[in-house]
């Protein structure tokens, strides 16, 4: 499912519609690799990558925020010499949507092929 996930493309959310119930999330969650996590307040998504130079920590990064640019949907990066944390939430919506897991999926498969 991660591979359908990763095909589709995010929707624009200015919002109005509702988040993801607490269902929905952790069946998408379960289409993701299995270091993604859901917050205790269940309105965001997380994993953390490893690497073992900050360049390539850097470059995982900028991969991302061409993924996020291209989608119209961004995530709070925490980088640091050999990780970087990517957050995704909804904020239009105050929770989790389609486009926070179709992004996750995506990178996903950038880790695959880049890690």
């Amino acid at each position: 499912m991660s591979k359908d996930l990763s095909k589709r493309r995010c929707k624009p959310c200015e919002g109005g519609a509702q988040p993801l119930r607490a269902d929905q999330s952790s069946a998408l969650l379960k289409a993701l690799h299995e270091d993604w996590s859901i917050s205790g307040n269940g309105l965001e998504i997380s994993r953390t990558f490893g690497f073992p130079a900050y360049s390539r920590t850097l470059g995982f990064a900028n991969a991302i925020a061409w993924i996020a640019i291209a989608e119209g949907h961004h995530p709070v990066l925490t980088i640091s010499y050999g990780s970087c944390v990517v957050s995704y939430t909804t904020h239009a919506i105050n929770g989790l949507s389609d486009n926070d897991f179709i992004c996750a999926a995506k990178i996903d498969r950038l880790a695959a092929e880049s890690i």
